[in-house]
């Protein structure tokens, strides 16, 4: 979802972004059933494409903003970037320590 509210903030102006419930996206059939490796694959797909227009945009660029109605917030690029690295670290540290439990405990 990432790339798509930063492209929308450098093609509108402060658009709001929709929320969504991602504990609810975590409990349909796909999400439960595919092959992890097709979801990491998109992923990194994604994260690739996100990093390629991050470094070509400007400092103008990073200050373009987007509107989030659950905050009923506006957030710079800048701010949007430093939230979603804080967000993947978070999900990161969460896979370690299920990974670590898992270890632990089989």
């Amino acid at each position: 979802m990432g790339i798509l509210r930063f492209k929308l903030a450098l093609t509108e102006d402060n658009p709001t972004i929709r929320p969504y419930h991602e504990s609810l996206w975590s409990e349909s059939h796909d999400a439960h059933s595919a092959d992890l490796r097709d979801s990491l694959a998109l992923l990194r797909a994604l994260h690739n494409k996100w990093v390629l227009l991050i470094h070509t945009m400007t400092e103008e660029q990073f200050e373009r903003t987007l509107y989030h109605p659950e905050y009923t917030k506006s957030y710079s690029l800048k701010e949007y970037l430093g939230n979603y690295a804080w967000h993947s670290e978070h999900h990161l540290a969460q896979i370690e320590n299920a990974l670590q439990f898992k270890e632990r405990y089989s």
